[in-house]
């Protein structure tokens, strides 16, 4: 199998989790490598190495990570798989501001890599995004970098800057250390699998491409929606709002995959190429675009949330009007959207497609404007894709209703759990595929067609964000804005408000 061969080929391999002891660690990187690890698809010689302030031993640090891997793992796991797995684990107290808490950490990579095996290390940024800069400048600092016995790599969670200008910036940190070929920059969105299911539906099926372009799609809408509003992160939350927290990284990268051309091959640099492609031909919006392009939104009650800065005009929803200036997508509407405290969660790409040219059925029919095709691929929560088409409805003449295909994978792949994004990308980084990692040209692009929102609705103008309530889909003016336009939000996962059921 391949996953043998890559166990085979990897050496020794150190993965160092800076911010062992946060969140992200345990809640998402932790049990995702256990879970690599029960599927036997880590290295077969893998150091695991944790850092941070919080002073454990290695056995208190394998005890504190128990709870985790066990309560957010996919499947049942016995105790004695983790303790399998723990020996894997140990741990390192240090900041990274402190010079002898790099030199232990130093020290634990040489006892645990004396090896005459290539020595690879993969190191894993689980910090806070103020402290990337200083955390890849102590590495430089202690050699940690440098290949001279094996691979170098260093994963970045979003955000990478909170603007064009900080972005560069951190660039130029990150690139004074490590090559732009070591440098991995995460968004969990795309190691999900039903996100890579777009670009399987778009290229492996010959139904969808010749059609997907200006002459027969009408609009595409991407929407992201969270039923849970900031919560304990409205501090963090208030500085960053919508734009950065969603817009910049998760929707722009779906929308990528939606609009880019067909890569020759699907390794990383043609992959990421196209995804390029796509962003320098969005668009730019002027100040003036932005108020007739955009809608801003915050739902009721965020203002009395802790951490909110009072009056505040951060944005906690945001809808967006964005045009592909390319020869396939010239004229087409992409609508974006996404916020919090909406009606329900759901992630999900919606291809409304073109009318007939020349409707044959008018005369006599007590629906003459029919509804249109759509495609609906969602992402989650009922991951799938929905076909919706007209049929006739028996014995009534020629009167039509909607039907949809369906497939689901709960129902397609029953008992075959959908693996966590951060499995994919753990396994991914430690191979050194970079293909569903983000380039630094790509964050570049993002943030150019980010700012001028950004920077028109942090004006302070006066007017601020419209309000919406919480339980809703967002504020009245999102609708108006596909109004103008002809067109309006459709359902894409769930009943369809043509549907009888509905």
């Amino acid at each position: 199998m391949a996953d043998a061969a890559d166990r085979e080929d990897q050496g020794v391999v150190s993965l160092v989790i800076l911010g062992a002891n946060g969140d992200l660690a345990r809640r998402k990187l932790i049990p995702a490598l256990f879970s690599l690890h029960c599927k036997g698809r880590l290295p077969e010689h893998i150091n695991i190495i944790g850092f941070s302030r919080t002073p454990f031993t290695d056995d208190e640090f394998r005890d504190s990570m128990w709870d985790s891997a066990v309560e957010l793992a996919e499947v049942d796991r016995p105790r004695e798989m983790y303790e399998e797995f723990a020996k894997r684990l140990c741990y390192v107290t240090g900041d990274l501001g402190d010079s002898e808490g790099i030199s232990r950490l130093a020290d634990r990579l040489d006892q645990l890599e004396s090896t005459d095996r290539p020595i690879n290390r993969l190191f894993y940024l689980s910090i806070a995004p103020a402290l990337y800069a200083q955390a890849v400048e102590a590495l430089g600092a202690a050699g940690l970098a440098s290949e001279d016995s094996g691979w170098r790599r260093l994963v970045v969670e979003k955000p990478f800057g909170s603007d064009l200008n900080s972005a560069l910036e951190l660039d130029l940190i990150v690139r004074g250390v490590f090559d732009e070929t070591q440098v991995f920059r995460i968004d969990h969105y795309l190691g999900k699998e039903t996100v890579q299911n777009l670009m399987v539906l778009r290229f492996a099926n010959s139904i969808f491409e010749p059609i997907w372009n200006q002459n027969y799609v009408k609009n595409i809408q991407i929407t992201v929606a969270e039923e849970v509003d900031v919560g304990s992160r409205a501090g963090y939350y208030d500085r960053s709002g919508v734009i950065r927290d969603m817009l910049q990284n998760h929707l722009l990268q779906l929308l990528t995959i939606v609009a880019m051309e067909p890569p020759a091959t699907v390794d990383a640099e043609s992959l990421r190429n196209r995804k390029v492609d796509v962003l320098r031909s969005i668009r730019r919006l002027s100040p003036d675009d932005v108020h007739t392009e955009t809608v801003a939104g915050q739902y009721d009650g965020y203002l009395d949330q802790d951490g909110v800065a009072g009056g505040s005009h951060t944005a906690t929803y945001a809808a967006v009007r964005l045009f592909v200036d390319n020869w396939r997508w010239k004229g087409v509407p992409f609508y974006l959207r996404t916020g919090k405290a909406m009606e329900r969660k759901v992630s999900e790409v919606v291809v409304e497609f073109q009318t007939p040219p020349h409707f044959i059925f008018a005369d006599g029919v007590t629906n003459p404007d029919p509804p249109p095709n759509v495609l609906a691929i969602c992402i989650q929560p009922d991951e799938g894709a929905h076909l919706r088409f007209q049929v006739k409805v028996p014995d009534r003449g020629m009167e039509m209703r909607s039907a949809t295909m369906e497939f689901h994978y709960e129902s397609e792949f029953s008992g075959q759990a959908i693996p966590e994004a951060y499995e994919r990308l753990l396994q991914d980084a430690i191979k050194g595929d970079a293909s569903l990692f983000i380039r630094g040209d790509q964050i570049e692009e993002s943030w150019r067609i980010v700012d001028p929102i950004n920077q028109a609705w942090e004006s302070n103008d006066g007017s601020g964000p419209l309000r919406y309530a919480p339980g809703s889909m967002g504020p009245a003016a999102a609708d108006a804005l596909l109004a103008q336009a002809g067109d309006h939000w459709l359902v894409g996962c769930g009943p369809h408000e043509d549907d009888p059921e509905a």
